[in-house]
C-alpha cells in the first residue's frame, strides 16, 4: 500500500496577483498619506492650531489613512485573490 501525500488543504500563492495588489496599495498609501500630512498641517494653519495641533491633527488624519489602506487590501483580495487551491 503507498501512501500519497493529500492535496487537500493546500494552496498555492498566486504571485501575479500580490504584486499588483502591493503595487497599487504603494501607489494609493503614498497619495492617501501625503493628503494626510499636508492636509492636517493646512488644516491647523487655517484653524490657528500651531505646530502641536498640526502633529495630533496630522495624527487622527494618518490612522484614518491606515483604516483606508486596510479597506482597500481587503476590498482588492476579494478582486485579486492571493491563493488558489491545488
Amino acid at each position: 500500500m503507498t501512501m500519497q501525500p493529500s492535496t487537500a488543504g493546500t494552496s498555492r500563492i498566486l504571485w501575479p496577483s500580490v504584486i499588483t495588489v502591493i503595487s497599487a496599495a504603494i501607489l494609493i498609501g503614498a497619495e492617501v498619506f501625503g493628503a494626510a500630512f499636508a492636509g492636517g498641517w493646512a488644516i491647523a494653519i487655517a484653524l490657528g492650531l500651531g505646530d502641536f495641533g498640526a502633529h495630533i491633527l496630522q495624527a487622527v488624519l494618518f490612522g484614518i489613512g491606515v483604516l483606508i489602506m486596510i479597506a482597500f487590501i481587503r476590498a482588492a483580495q476579494r478582486v485579486e485573490p492571493f491563493t488558489r487551491r491545488a
